[in-house]
């Protein structure tokens, strides 16, 4: 394979078209064309489909374009290491998928220790729905999976949980909604406007069994799978919002808000699913030690 015409076509699919990718490449649009014409007889297969005036990834096309993002990003890290040759050597790759409904917070203090190894870290971090991350972790695509839920009963993924802590909750309002709000905790937030964390949050039900226990009907404001995006408009007086005990001075420093009450009736759990039944990968083992030994002071081992 040329991997200069391999070059093109990344290129050309990382701009969305080739009349751009000659913009940035200094080429005229027929030469980067031609290129591209020969990988595709080299590859026996169509990498791009004309949709109208638009270039769309064929099937394999998508597929090519994930091995060129490899390839080249391996590259750029060849170039990194040998600049820095000897002083810093190769990274340790750590890819660790973060589920949408963990804290950002906890999720940057959970991964944190990993920076502070002796070997250089690189660190790959990505977030979705936590099924999609199981999948990856399946295949070998993620190191670790950070959850706020073991893995589902439905899932059939070889993997294993490893618990890394608890904590209760408690509640923020921003300083105008925490004056309306009347009445000892947790009576003031019967009929208060409140954000909740989305339908995939384990901590959703728990929250809501506890509000009917406690004969509480809050006015649901916003549901949000985003945490930050959850704390962003609490922040703005859209709403009461419940987050982490373990980081409630945090949040109140980084948001501005005050905290109306706190229990340990409702309990955020945090894992870290593996492939690995006993972890061994450096990063894994700083995140769980660090978890255990300094931010859940109730965390226990799977």
């Amino acid at each position: 394979m040329n991997f200069k015409h391999l070059h093109y076509f990344w290129q050309v699919a990382n701009a969305g078209g080739i009349a751009r990718a000659s913009e940035q490449l200094h080429l005229t649009p027929q030469t980067i064309s031609g290129q591209i014409g020969l990988l595709e007889e080299d590859l026996g297969t169509p990498l791009f489909a004309k949709r109208g005036r638009n270039l769309e990834l064929t099937d394999a096309g998508r597929l090519a374009f994930g091995y060129a993002q490899d390839i080249f990003a391996l590259g750029s890290e060849l170039e990194e290491s040998l600049r820095n040759y000897p002083a810093g050597g190769r990274p340790v790759d750590f890819r660790v998928g973060v589920a949408d409904a963990v804290s950002k917070t906890i999720a940057y203090r959970l991964i944190e220790p990993a920076t502070r190894l002796p070997t250089p870290v690189r660190i790959v971090c990505r977030e979705s729905k936590l099924d999609s991350l199981l999948a990856e972790l399946a295949g070998h695509r993620l190191d670790l999976v950070l959850a706020d839920a073991p893995i589902p009963p439905s899932v059939s993924v070889r993997a294993y949980n490893h618990r890394l802590g608890e904590s209760g909750v408690s509640f923020f309002a921003s300083a105008g909604l925490f004056k309306s709000c009347k009445g000892r905790f947790p009576a003031c937030l019967d009929g208060a406007p409140m954000l909740l964390p989305g339908a995939d949050a384990a901590v959703r039900s728990r929250l809501e069994r506890w509000c009917e226990a406690n004969n509480l009907r809050p006015r649901v404001a916003g549901e949000f799978d985003d945490s930050a995006l959850m704390k962003a408009f609490g922040q703005r007086g859209a709403g009461v919002f419940i987050g982490p005990t373990v980081l409630e001075s945090e949040i109140e420093t980084q948001y501005g808000v005050k905290t109306l009450g706190r229990t340990e009736e409702i309990v955020e759990e945090f894992f870290a699913i593996s492939v690995e039944r006993r972890v061994t990968h450096p990063c894994v083992v700083a995140i769980t030690g660090a978890a255990r030994s300094r931010l859940f002071v109730t965390g226990d081992s799977a």
